[in-house]
């Protein structure tokens, strides 16, 4: 049949189809896009599909039969495919691709257990797969079962020292290198706030390799002198699990795990990024899907997100731009290579319901408006700063920003497999985000993310959240910042500008933040961690089983009725006159503060602690707990998770709320979902015990003591850093100053500072940043 006849027979059958108070359209991978797209005769492509329903009346089903359809280009729905329902006819059974299929290899031996192919010369092949398992470029070092930090290493935090033995920059090893240029650089930031990647362009004279990269993080550092490895180079092609693509020869190389045959195995590689894209679509819902197979774009992660420590890259699987009222109904996303979903500008009312996401390159689901709406953006969290330049009207500029979207009843989990400032959920730039029901685990950094207060309303209810922060530290299961419009580094400059204009901290953070019946867990942080100015939060009925609560500088944080297992309250550098209340809880230890001299909020009080009456008395001359109580708790089943409180007083100022009813809900996602660890309660330590305190010395003036390990992230300092604080000011030293070394020398303790007389200069680390100050002229 000619062309031109072909297609008046799909016009005439569409017409025909429009008449239907409900069109439907099939497609199979035995289909045809020349069929008329019935069930009789389905189409091969979605595309097909959505060009077939669009601009149609009524509503329009495209139902899609099990089976692997790889995309070839971005499916693309705008305005004229609104009201399109997208539905697999077995859940999970159709299987949306950016990948390709490469048929017809014929590999043979190459050498020491490696096989080569002939895969055509100069093809893009970011990622390969074998029957769904993905392999691992030609990396060093090699990858280690049952690791985390690059399927390398276990982290240790005190570890930033080289090992010549694992440096994959070791001169004697680059210089096997025949060609370093198609490499990959991927490390650890110093600090361990996250990544860095890199490309490798070439080779100095001097034998080191050029870089083009290290942008990834938005609060940068020399990168980890252990956590670091590169990919994509020949040479290293030397463990089963491994692959390297020649462009130039077009020689495709593996090295196949034991039982593997590729010559019989589906061999797979990604072509595309983006696999669907919403732009401005309305009420298009996909339901039962499975989303796999997208590029990297790690070395496309340059977007800082305002003054956060993280950037984005505006590329997922799935893209939601001036779209409303569309949902991802029950889908699985699985094996992709950056952001899974990303929510970008102007969106309302996305849905996210149902959904399983694991093995994701990046985020999984992103929440971020555009930056032209917020009122006196910075970028970088040293920009320059000025007060009397701010724009100090409330909210946004704009609406171009998503607002009154949901995540429920979804299970995130092994995300940021390839960057790790990353979070499962991530919210910048937007309003009114509900985070409910979910369940996340496994995680490099925070399940829950919030990037800063802009524009607030966020909601996150009975999620359970645990093994977080596993390759990462300083953070939280749940993270924020609010370095907002009023956030400078300098408390006593934030509290000035308080006092002259108390509205300011909440002309971005516009509504509340509400986190409420909430079970949190972090290994190499805090449960809960409110930082750098986190302000206008509600936090209620929440469980924390490891690592406690943290609250640094902001305003109106208030927090009640919440159980802390085995820790307390983290109070870093409270603002005078914050408004920040907590009352009500029950802890099992003293609070631990950090910088926190003079300003304890509005009301601490009121609270229960399950630990000893030193616990509660500690911090009283400070204005805290005269009414706290002292309580043997006596907890109902806590080896299963219920923390119920069987012994509570009448009137307790702490009531039990239910343990039985984070997380996922849908009996498929619960199937699957991993429990955390269930902490047993410490024992109640019965008669006081002295709390002991660093011990205070004088010197040039003033008072100094040691920091203890809880105090590093007041500083701004990464875990295991030393040093002794300045309690109060003198000459050039000023309260609040951390000293880490004098005359060159590293001070750890008070003990470690010279004589007064002698002491010229001093290395601080003051309002977070490093700086160098003479004591004698």
């Amino acid at each position: 049949m000619k062309p031109f006849a072909c297609a008046l027979l799909l016009a005439g059958a569409v017409s025909a189809a429009a008449l239907e108070a409900d069109v439907k359209f099939f497609v199979s991978p035995n289909g045809s896009d020349r069929n008329s797209g019935s069930a009789a005769q389905p189409f091969r492509t979605l595309h097909r599909a959505a060009e077939a329903s669009a601009g149609l009346s009524g509503r329009r089903t495209v139902k899609v039969a099990p089976g692997v359809y790889y995309l070839g280009k971005t499916l693309k729905l705008g305005m004229e495919h609104s009201g399109i329902r997208f539905v697999s006819t077995t859940e999970g059974g159709a299987v949306l691709s950016g990948g390709v299929r490469l048929e017809n290899l014929k590999f043979t031996p190459f050498r020491d257990g490696i096989l080569t192919a002939d895969a055509g010369k100069d093809r893009e092949i970011d990622q390969l797969f074998l029957d769904g398992r993905r392999q691992a470029m030609a990396r060093y070092p090699n990858r280690v079962e049952g690791r985390n930090v690059f399927d390398t290493w276990q982290l240790e935090h005190g570890a930033n020292t080289s090992d010549s033995a694992t440096d994959p920059l070791n001169p004697e090893r680059t210089s096997r290198w025949k060609h370093p240029e198609t490499g990959y650089l991927h490390a650890m930031h110093g600090a361990l706030w996250g990544d860095m990647h890199w490309r490798i362009t070439g080779r100095n004279p001097d034998g080191t390799l050029r870089l083009e990269g290290g942008w990834q993080n938005n609060r940068p550092s020399p990168m980890h002198k252990r956590y670091r490895m590169v990919e994509n180079i020949f040479e290293e092609l030397d463990a089963p699990g491994e692959w390297f693509y020649d462009r130039d020869s077009g020689k495709l190389y593996v090295y196949p795990e034991p039982g593997v045959d590729p010559n019989r195995a589906v061999v797979e590689t990604v072509s595309l990024r983006r696999l669907v894209d919403f732009d401005g679509a309305r009420q298009t819902v996909f339901d039962g899907f499975t989303f796999r197979h997208a590029a990297r774009t790690f070395m496309e992660n340059k977007e800082p997100l305002l003054r956060s420590d993280w950037t984005l890259c505006r590329e997922a699987a799935v893209l939601f731009r001036n779209s409303e009222d569309c949902a991802l109904l029950n889908c699985e996303f699985s094996l992709l290579g950056g952001n899974a979903v990303l929510v970008s500008n102007f969106n309302r009312r996305i849905a996210i319901r149902g959904g399983l996401f694991r093995e994701i390159g990046a985020n999984a689901v992103v929440f971020a408006g555009n930056p032209a709406m917020v009122r006196s953006p910075l970028f970088r969290y040293e920009a320059p700063f000025s007060y009397e330049k701010l724009d100090r009207a409330p909210g946004p500029l704009g609406d171009d920003y998503p607002a009154d979207c949901v995540v429920e009843d979804c299970l995130l989990t092994r995300t940021g497999r390839d960057e790790k400032q990353t979070a499962p959920i991530q919210i910048s730039m937007s309003r009114n985000i509900t985070v409910r029901a979910c369940t996340i685990h496994d995680v490099p950094r925070a399940g829950i993310n919030i990037s800063e207060g802009t524009w607030g309303g966020h909601l996150v209810e009975w999620c359970d959240v645990f093994n977080t922060v596993l390759e990462t530290g300083d953070h939280g299961s749940f993270n924020s910042w609010g370095r907002d419009r009023f956030w400078t580094p300098s408390l006593a400059g934030i509290n000035r500008e308080h006092e002259r204009d108390s509205a300011l901290p909440f002309a971005d953070a516009v509504a509340a933040n509400v986190l409420r019946h909430n079970r949190w867990s972090c290994d190499h942080g805090w449960g809960i961690d409110l930082d750098d100015g986190s302000s206008n939060y509600e936090i209620t009925g929440n469980l924390i089983l490891k690592g406690g609560l943290k609250l640094r500088e902001g305003y109106r944080r208030i927090v009640r009725n919440n159980l802390i297992v085995n820790d307390s309250l983290h109070a870093h550098c409270w603002l005078r006159d914050s408004g920040d209340v907590f009352a009500g809880n029950l802890v099992m230890g003293a609070y631990r503060p950090a910088l926190m001299d003079r300003a304890w909020g509005l009301l601490v009080d009121y609270n229960i602690f399950a630990s000893s009456e030193a616990d509660r008395d500690r911090f009283r001359a400070r204005g805290c707990d005269a009414h706290s109580t002292v309580l043997d708790a006596k907890f109902r089943n806590p080896a299963a998770g219920d923390y119920t409180v069987e012994n509570l007083p009448a009137g307790s100022p702490f009531v039990n709320f239910p343990m039985n009813r984070f997380g996922v809900r849908s009996p498929k996602l619960r199937k699957l979902a991993k429990q955390p660890q269930f902490p047993l309660p410490a024992a109640f330590s019965g008669p006081p015990v002295p709390a002991a305190a660093p011990e205070e010395q004088e010197w040039r003036g003033t008072k100094v003591r040691e920091i203890t390990e809880q105090e590093f992230s007041a500083f701004g300092v990464p875990r295991g850093t030393r040093g002794v604080e300045v309690r109060q000011g003198a000459g050039p030293l000023l309260a609040g100053d951390l000293i880490t070394a004098v005359d060159g020398r590293p001070v750890a303790v008070p003990g470690d500072l010279p004589a007064a007389e002698t002491a010229r200069q001093a290395e601080l680390v003051r309002n977070q940043k490093r700086i160098t100050v003479k004591l004698r002229q």
